[in-house]
């Protein structure tokens, strides 16, 4: 598979600005694989395609606010910092990503907020637009923290044009999210609500929580036509024991076991046995999946709407069948299906 085997003409005003009023009403499409059918439903009905001890395996990784915005010294320019991860607790080094990056050299320092109380000092680059910063922060580890998350704003993908919104704060997170580290959301579960979550456990549904902190890599655009030759960014994922204990009960029954969104199907497929179950993993993952690929561990998938060209929509093409997903997206486009981070969902079983 190359490439130019994932381009597909989206319009764009299928890309989701805002998430459905409520998130179990946005649109599900039903991909039946044995069947080759596709089907049109709202994704509260996910629930009547599954059955007691199917598994559900979700990702609770909770997105920070990784968009800060300071003013240069001398210049007062105004600059857009993205952290990336912290590199360092202790000397408060964090990888970042600024814009405009030309203006951003070693040694220059930014200030933010209105008081200025806290700056940060560029001490290296590392990409064109990557740089280090150390942070400089009178205050315990814990305050510095609290200041981050009070200065820094909801990290909505760069193509949703509008000013981010208090609302962004609770839709761009999963109602499970727990464990933060993460710098885009893990879209598929944006449509759990609490309402359906509880509907699926008392149909007897069991729920495993992995972690996989989303870094910026899952946009990262593949600039090669041989797929073989693109490098994934690494992300920090952990599978409990608790967790792999459902999971591989539910493959000893032959249930399904389904990875809710690409991320789940990544760290999964980053830790599988000699006999296809699960072991558990703590550490970091650049597994790329695209077409062909033997999935191991899950059986079903959820996920949104991706891009053209998009390493997501190679893992799904995986999953799915190239041909059968390529269908799938000719009628996304036809019936008007939302798209991205904010948009509608793929049950594929």
């Amino acid at each position: 598979m190359k490439l130019s085997h994932f381009n597909f003409n989206l319009p764009q005003e299928l890309l989701a600005e805002y998430p459905a009023e409520n998130r179990d009403e946005s649109r599900l499409m039903v991909l039946n694989r044995k069947e080759q059918t596709i089907e049109h439903k709202q994704f509260k009905d996910l629930i009547d395609y599954f059955e007691p001890n199917d598994v559900m395996v979700v990702n609770n990784t909770k997105v920070f606010p990784a968009r800060l915005y300071g003013n240069k010294e001398k210049t007062g320019a105004r600059i857009e910092v993205f952290l990336l991860r912290e590199l360092n607790s202790e000397t408060r080094l964090w990888d970042v990503l600024v814009d405009p990056a030309r203006k951003i050299r070693i040694g220059n320092k930014l200030y933010f907020g209105d008081d200025e109380s806290l700056v940060a000092e560029v001490i290296d680059n590392t990409t064109s637009r990557g740089r280090t910063l150390r942070f400089l922060y009178d205050g315990s580890y814990d305050e510095f923290r609290q200041k981050l998350n009070d200065l820094g704003e909801t990290p909505l993908p760069k193509y949703i044009k509008r000013d981010t919104e208090p609302e962004d704060e609770e839709r761009y997170q999963t109602i499970y999210a727990k464990n933060e580290g993460a710098v885009a959301a893990p879209t598929a579960g944006l449509h759990f609500s609490k309402h359906l979550m509880k509907r699926l456990e008392i149909k007897g549904v069991d729920f495993a929580e992995i972690t996989l902190h989303v870094g910026l890599g899952t946009f990262n655009p593949v600039e090669v036509e041989d797929l073989s030759k693109h490098k994934m960014d690494s992300e920090e994922a952990y599978i409990t024991a608790k967790a792999v204990d459902v999971i591989n009960q539910g493959i000893e029954r032959k249930q399904k076991v389904c990875a809710v969104g690409t991320t789940v199907m990544r760290a999964l497929e980053s830790s599988v046995s000699s006999e296809k179950t699960l072991n558990e993993f703590r550490g970091w993952t650049n597994k790329f999946i695209f077409p062909p690929y033997d999935f191991s561990i899950a059986n079903c998938m959820i996920t949104n709407f991706h891009t053209p060209k998009s390493t997501l929509l190679m893992m799904v093409s995986a999953f799915a069948g190239h041909d059968f997903v390529k269908e799938a997206y000719d009628q996304a486009v036809k019936e008007k299906y939302k798209f991205y981070s904010y948009g509608d969902a793929m049950l594929i079983i």
